[in-house]
């Protein structure tokens, strides 16, 4: 199976401690304005999700959101969540560990782009 979103084991771990601080989580790929283009990670239910997101699929067993519009720009690439040193968004969770989530992307291959479209 073709995943859209994958995390690096660095990330589900902070996943793991950030839901033992704050029970089950929620991410939507931000489109920009305060925090970038980030990964944002938030308390579930905290971030309300309209039509236009679309799921993604999950890390560590946390959905994981992104706008449509932003989507058609990524849809052709594996999004890959990771994590490096530093404050990120104000607004995501992670912050206050002195981390911050990070997506990294790969293009689908062919074969994967066809698996995606049945």
């Amino acid at each position: 199976m073709v995943e859209r979103v994958i995390a690096t084991d660095t990330a589900l771990e902070l996943i793991e401690l950030l839901k033992s601080k704050h029970g089950q989580l929620m991410f939507h790929q931000s489109g920009g304005c305060c925090d970038g283009s980030s990964p944002m990670c938030y308390p579930d239910g905290d971030l309300i999700l309209g039509d236009q997101d679309v799921f993604l699929g999950s890390i560590g067993y946390t959905p994981f959101y992104m706008h449509k519009s932003q989507f058609e720009y990524w849809k052709h690439t594996q999004l890959i969540i990771d994590v490096v040193d530093g404050r990120g968004g104000m607004f995501s969770l992670e912050g206050v560990e002195g981390k911050r989530f990070l997506t990294r992307s790969r293009a689908f291959t062919a074969e994967e782009n066809r698996h995606l479209q049945t």
